[in-house]
């Protein structure tokens, strides 16, 4: 498919480190989009790849996440149209923490855990300044850039197991992994720029929403195409487990338990989609809202359940469906992506 404005293509989405990330299935999903689409829906965003290719090829568009962390990528890629951290902001940055009583949850959490002690008590610090920063997209950006630099200190860049620090003491994973023991001040510098030269305007009013897709399906008019991501269950579909460390520091929790040997938060917010026996009966009723809109593009697996007949027979009602698949050579992590197995596309459009 090609598209008349391709002036935003040179601008380039920092490449996440996130499980089941679509970043490199863009160009595939890509040539599914009519051409007359003007605005789209991301519904299940997670690093915002997708999003921002939407942005990209100059559409206005809704992305949403019932995650914060995601939702601040959002803020600081997709609806943000402008602004950047400069150097004042860094300084403000990493100035000392001023209120170390009610700043120092990653410290008294992670010490000794995913960070050093001294680690730990810098990201407490760099947060207890961010709301100091001028406007709510340079606070998304400060925190979108120090949640990457954190997974980038972590082996597997999450925080399902409890040897980041054993990993980080193994020269051989060192060697191939330096990030295990630079400083998260010097990564935040390092990842910087690379996330200051991603923002632009696309000259649309674009909008992060931080809500169930439940929820906010029924409130959005006028829109053109809706590309559905959902958790695919049975492939790491509790992103919270995975990702409960850079959810905690953004909303940066008070009334939390902290359980498990990975300090994962409880309760865990509600998603609906992560659960065997919730999943079909809420892909049902988010098909059942999502009628309004023409297009729709369903990204699944074909090792996830329900399975790919049960997903197909879901939509029928509503669109025509058809089965696109792009085969794994080689194994991805997360998601089911797996070498043999196979990314599905489901396009549907109007009967």
């Amino acid at each position: 498919m090609l598209f008349e404005d391709t002036k935003y293509l040179d601008y380039k989405f920092p490449e996440p480190q996130y499980l089941g990330a679509k970043y490199v299935h863009r160009g595939w999903i890509a040539q599914f989009i009519p051409e007359c689409v003007c605005t789209v829906l991301d519904a299940f965003s997670g690093s915002q790849s997708i999003a921002y290719m939407f942005k990209q090829l100059g559409k206005k568009v809704i992305t949403n996440d019932f995650l914060s962390f995601n939702n601040s990528i959002g803020k600081a890629l997709i609806e943000n149209p402008n602004n950047k951290l400069d150097s004042s902001d860094v300084d403000i940055l990493f100035s000392n923490n001023d209120n170390p009583i009610q700043f120092n949850l990653i410290e008294d959490l992670y010490s000794n855990l995913f960070f050093l002690a001294e680690e730990a008590a810098f990201a407490d610090s760099f947060r207890s300044n961010v709301h100091k920063l001028s406007n709510q997209y340079k606070q998304a950006l400060a925190l979108t850039v120090m949640c990457r630099s954190m997974t980038r200190k972590v082996t597997m860049g999450h925080f399902a197991h409890t040897q980041a620090l054993a990993y980080a003491s193994d020269p051989i994973r060192v060697k191939r992994n330096r990030s295990l023991i630079r400083p998260l001040k010097d990564i935040f510098l390092d990842l910087l720029p690379e996330y200051n030269a991603a923002v632009f305007d696309n000259a649309k009013e674009n909008v992060s929403y931080n809500k169930n897709i439940l929820d906010l399906l029924p409130k959005l008019k006028n829109v053109d195409l809706v590309y559905f991501d959902p958790p695919y269950c049975n492939s790491h579909a509790d992103y919270q487990s995975f990702y409960h460390l850079l959810e905690t520091y953004v909303e940066y929790w008070k009334d939390k338990r902290f359980v498990n040997g990975t300090k994962r938060y409880e309760p865990k917010r509600y998603s609906g989609f992560d659960k065997n026996g919730e999943a079909v009966s809420n892909l049902q009723l988010m098909f059942e809202r999502a009628t309004h809109i023409p297009v729709w593009l369903v990204s699944y697996n074909d090792r996830s359940y329900p399975d790919i007949e049960t997903m197909v027979s879901l939509i029928k009602p509503y669109r025509n469906v058809k089965v696109e698949r792009k085969t794994y050579s080689t194994g991805r992590g997360g998601k089911g992506s797996v070498a043999g197995s196979s990314e599905i596309l489901l396009v549907c459009t109007m009967k």
